[in-house]
């Protein structure tokens, strides 16, 4: 997920989809304490886009006029 996707999103959607990140987070995790995970690399993917959602929510609190949502 780019940055200029998540800036797409209004902010009911992207805590939505932060909610439903920090959910496959936690599967991927679970995974890869059993030793199912097929793709480690899913992990750092869906920590990072985590973080992208966050900053962005971030900005546009800072600077509510800026954002345009």
């Amino acid at each position: 997920m780019k940055v200029s996707d998540v800036r797409a999103l209004s902010t009911d959607e992207m805590n939505q989809k932060l909610v439903e990140l920090k959910h496959e987070l936690f599967n991927l995790r679970f995974q890869k304490g059993a030793g199912q995970l097929e793709n480690p690399r899913k992990i750092n993917q869906s920590k990072k886009d985590i973080a992208r959602i966050k900053t962005v929510l971030v900005e546009m609190a800072r600077n509510p006029k800026e954002t345009g949502n």
